[in-house]
C-alpha cells in the first residue's frame, strides 16, 4: 500500500488544486461545527477506514480504542494532518491513496467515514463503490456531506454557481449524493439535516 496508483486527468486537476490550498486549508474550512464532529465520532472503536482524511480536522475526535487509516489524494493535506496525530488518543496511520482506486482487500474495515468528501471526488459513484467494497458486510459509512439543496430555487442557484466553484477549488456545490449513494449499491439507514438540506449527517450500509 506504499505505492501510489496513476490517476486520471481529471483527478490529477482536482489534486493539484487541493496541494496548492493545503497551507491554507484550515484557514478557510469551516463547513463543519466541531460539535457535528465529536458526536459522529466520538463512539467508534475497531478498524476505521477516513477517506478523504485532508488535513486531519477529525482525527482530535476519535477515542483510544479507534485504529484509524487516513487516506487522502493530496500530499501536501497529508503533511498537515500529520502534524495533528498527536492530538488523538487513536492509532492512526495516514497513506497518499485515491477514494476512486484503493488499495485495500474486501471487507477490511468496521466503519468509513467522510467529511465534506464526495463535493470533490470527481467521480463519486465509484468512489462509493469502493468504499462499499472495503467496508465490512455489517459495517457503516458515517458522513457529513454538503450537497444540493432540495429547495427547488436554491438548488438552481447551486447549478448555476457550480462551473464556478468547480474551477476555482474543485468543489461541487450540487451533488445528489443519496442519489449517488443509491447508484453505488447502499441504502441511507438514518438522514439528520445539519444546516437545511445542504448539510446533513447520513448513516449508510451496504446493500447485501
Amino acid at each position: 500500500m506504499g505505492w501510489v496508483k496513476p490517476m486520471d486527468k481529471k483527478t490529477t486537476t482536482v489534486k493539484k488544486k487541493y496541494d496548492r490550498i493545503a497551507t491554507i486549508f484550515d484557514l478557510v474550512d469551516h463547513m463543519i461545527l466541531p460539535s457535528w464532529r465529536k458526536k459522529l465520532l466520538k463512539n467508534l472503536e475497531g478498524y476505521i477506514l477516513e477517506v478523504g482524511v485532508g488535513t486531519g480536522a477529525n482525527l482530535r475526535y476519535y477515542n483510544e480504542n479507534a485504529h484509524v487509516v487516513g487516506i487522502d489524494f493530496s500530499r501536501n493535506m497529508l503533511r498537515k494532518a500529520k502534524e495533528k496525530v498527536h492530538e488523538t488518543a487513536a492509532k492512526v496511520e495516514l497513506i497518499e491513496m485515491d477514494i476512486q482506486n484503493m488499495d485495500f482487500p474486501d471487507h477490511m474495515f468496521d466503519y468509513v467515514v467522510s467529511t465534506c468528501v464526495f463535493c470533490s471526488v470527481p467521480n463519486p459513484v465509484v468512489g462509493l463503490r469502493e468504499i462499499r467494497r472495503v467496508v465490512k458486510p455489517k459495517g457503516k459509512i458515517l458522513m457529513l456531506e454538503h450537497m444540493r439543496s432540495e429547495n427547488r430555487f436554491t438548488g438552481k442557484i447551486l447549478d448555476i454557481v457550480n462551473p464556478l466553484a468547480t474551477f476555482v477549488s474543485g468543489v461541487n456545490v450540487n451533488r445528489e449524493t443519496v442519489k449517488n449513494i443509491e447508484n453505488a449499491g447502499m441504502t441511507v439507514h438514518s438522514e439528520r439535516y445539519l444546516m437545511t438540506s445542504i448539510m446533513r449527517e447520513l448513516i449508510v450500509i451496504p446493500n447485501k
